[in-house]
This record gives C-alpha cells, structure tokens and sequence, in this order.
C-alpha cells in the first residue's frame, strides 16, 4: 500500500510538523490546515504549493 509523508522541516521551516495519509487529496488539507492554524497562512501562493508537493514523500 502506498502512503504519503510530509514534514514542515523538509521546506526550511523551524516546525516539528509532521503528517501522513493514504492519498495526495487526502494530505493536502491536512497540510493546508496546519499552514493555516500553524502559520497563519491563510492562502497558500502556488510556489509554496509546488515546494510543498515537491516535499511530499512516496511510501511504499
């Protein structure tokens, strides 16, 4: 089964957050949620997006 990781750290962020999930639709809002409650990103800007997707680890 194949699962995804991401961590705040792998994109130079000081934070300890970690996540996984089933499915790439299913960490996005995960990560999408800590950005927002976490670091008061409330509208994620499409290259923080892309280095967010980059940082995504395949689990296999």
């Amino acid at each position: 089964m194949t699962s995804y990781s991401f961590r705040c750290k792998d994109i130079g962020m000081d934070c300890g957050f970690e996540t996984k999930a089933d499915s790439m639709e299913s960490i996005m809002p995960k990560i999408t949620k800590h950005a927002s409650e976490v670091h008061n990103i409330k509208q994620m800007p499409e290259d923080l997006k892309k280095k967010v997707s980059a940082a995504i680890k395949v689990m296999h």
